[in-house]
């Protein structure tokens, strides 16, 4: 066959399978609400457990949204993005992770009513996007309150309505004050700039035994090693730290595959050449006189005995993420070639370093340091698994903790903010002519799915409940939300629930970007290979020849 301008046509094979129009938009808003439904009874104080299983036997127990959707897995492509947006809510502020999926879900469901009206996708993005807008306006000049950095009370009150509604709030005070005293410790400001790092240097070791209130914030580093030779010392007060990135063993040649020896005396010659090799390291490092080298790569049996010699302590094999945390905590510098060590790389704010016995394990312990900048937190609890799940909650804490020293605004919690902003924009549709209006009023009205969730998930009168708190905000109580242990109504002031803006603005702009992109998807075209291949059609796509 030929085209107009005789050039070929492709022709799609029958493996080629392509959805298209209504069907795809219905297709991807259905996948949206069931991706939503899987963590609905994960939002609030009386958040229900999901408990996942792997294929390799292994078991996650946890109500954080991210970490559910991260273990589940899907073939819908419209539910993988729903599940992208959860890594992204968390790698950005990392807190609302489920508020962000249950948000996008509902956006996505009330567009329905619109496409089944035969109204175009894009007079429905339109509106989206004036709403968000108009959303951030009213969170940050409205809604939106300061608060004093200084006031410790404050800020604790923010960390723990982020924890309330976790499986640690039973701990909730130790886990405000690990939270706070971590992101406080990592706090660095330089050039105006502040950078609050909690990913790289605040580490959290699990240990399984003890209790969970005997968790705490180690100022300085802990690592699960133990020294190389038995004869080196295992406690050292003031010591002087050396960090390395080369091995202290004899280096073979690459590409020297074997060597000819013609005297008998040429494979002492050879060993010789090794040990006086790793002899020149050792001096170089035994000139500085430090106490305690840690390095990333291996330690030999030769280089332990010159150390051991010199009364230097050595720890081998140590992660490169662990050797910058030591470095920012001691005040070292990691240094690649013993000939280039200088004595301002040695660090000298560690306080005690010492190596103890837990269970079976070894552990060594740099502590007492002096403003270190990096810290560890050291969790203890019955099983991992619940240590997994404290670990995930303190993440949380710490993130919060981290939005709100870069940011000072606060929001009022428990489905009063949602409240506040959807009252306000519905004031503000009035203004809003054409057909625009059903849809910007739609997304504004899906704000209440979060205090109509908090509700449901207390076991409260959904009904009743909402029309009180739409009465409550009306009137001018912009504070008023949904006590999530009982189900009342109640002013967020005297509840002492608050959240960062900047999750909040993070949750409402992933939700209805990626309720819009969604929308905008009206081809689904998925390419797969037939079984039984029979002759040239089994490709995807056949070019027919050109005829004349």
């Amino acid at each position: 066959m030929m085209g107009s301008q005789g050039a070929p046509i492709i022709v799609l094979s029958q493996n080629i399978k392509r959805e298209s129009g209504r069907k795809v938009q219905i297709g991807n808003i259905n996948a949206g609400k069931t991706i939503a439904d899987v963590v609905r009874t994960c939002l609030g104080p009386r958040a229900m457990l999901k408990m996942l299983m792997d294929p390799m036997g292994g078991i996650v127990l946890t109500n954080d949204g991210n970490a559910i959707l991260r273990e589940i897995t899907v073939q819908h492509p419209a539910a993988k993005s729903m599940i992208e947006i959860a890594r992204t809510q968390d790698e950005e502020v990392g807190d609302g992770t489920t508020s962000v999926i249950v948000l996008a879900g509902e956006i996505l469901a009330v567009a329905q009513q619109f496409l089944n009206q035969e109204m175009h996708p894009t007079v429905i993005i339109r509106a989206y996007r004036q709403a968000l807008e108009d959303m951030i306006n009213v969170l940050t000049d409205d809604v939106a309150t300061s608060i004093d950095l200084k006031n410790e009370e404050q800020v604790r009150e923010v960390i723990q309505a982020c924890i309330g509604t976790k499986f640690i709030s039973g701990w909730s005070d130790l886990a405000v004050r690990m939270a706070e005293e971590a992101v406080k410790t990592v706090y660095l400001e330089e050039n105006g700039r502040i950078e609050i790092d909690i990913k790289r240097y605040a580490k959290v070791e699990k240990i399984p035994g003890g209790r969970i209130e005997d968790s705490y914030v180690l100022r300085g580093i802990m690592l699960n090693k133990d020294v190389t030779h038995q004869k080196m010392r295992r406690r050292i007060e003031k010591p002087r730290v050396m960090l390395l990135d080369c091995s202290l063993e004899y280096k073979k040649g690459e590409s020297m595959t074997n060597v000819e020896m013609l005297q008998e005396d040429d494979f002492t010659k050879m060993l010789e050449q090794e040990e006086e090799f790793v002899q020149k390291l050792c001096e170089d490092i035994i000139r500085l006189k430090p106490d305690i080298i840690f390095t990333e790569k291996g330690i030999s049996d030769l280089a332990q005995h010159f150390l051991v010699k010199a009364d230097i302590t050595a720890i081998r094999r140590v992660k490169k993420s662990d050797n910058n945390r030591i470095a920012r905590a001691t005040g070292a510098t990691v240094v690649n070639r013993t000939d280039e060590l200088k004595e301002e790389d040695i660090g000298t704010k560690c306080g005690l370093f010492e190596v103890k016995k837990i269970g079976d394990e070894y552990f060594t312990f740099l502590s007492e340091c002096d403003d270190p900048k990096a810290c560890t937190i050291v969790l203890r609890g019955a099983s991992r698994d619940i240590l997994k799940e404290v670990e995930r909650n303190l993440q949380d804490a710490m993130c919060v903790a981290r939005n709100v020293f870069l940011e000072a605004k606060v929001v009022p919690g428990g489905g009063a903010v949602e409240m506040a902003v959807s009252h306000a924009l519905t004031e503000k549709s009035k203004s809003i002519t054409g057909v625009e209006q059903w849809p910007y009023r739609a997304v504004v009205q899906a704000l209440e799915v979060v205090p109509r969730t908090l509700a449901q998930n207390c076991g409260g009168n959904v009904i009743r409940t909402l029309t009180e708190l739409r009465a409550k905000h009306s009137t001018g109580g912009k504070n008023w939300g949904i006590n999530g242990e009982t189900g009342d109504l109640v002013d967020m002031n005297d509840l002492k629930i608050w959240e960062p803006l900047s999750v909040k603005l993070q949750t409402y702009k992933t939700a209805i970007e990626t309720a819009i992109l969604l929308l905008r998807i009206d081809d689904i075209v998925s390419g797969s290979k037939k079984k039984d291949s029979d002759g040239p059609q089994s490709g995807l796509a056949q070019q027919e020849p050109m005829q004349e």
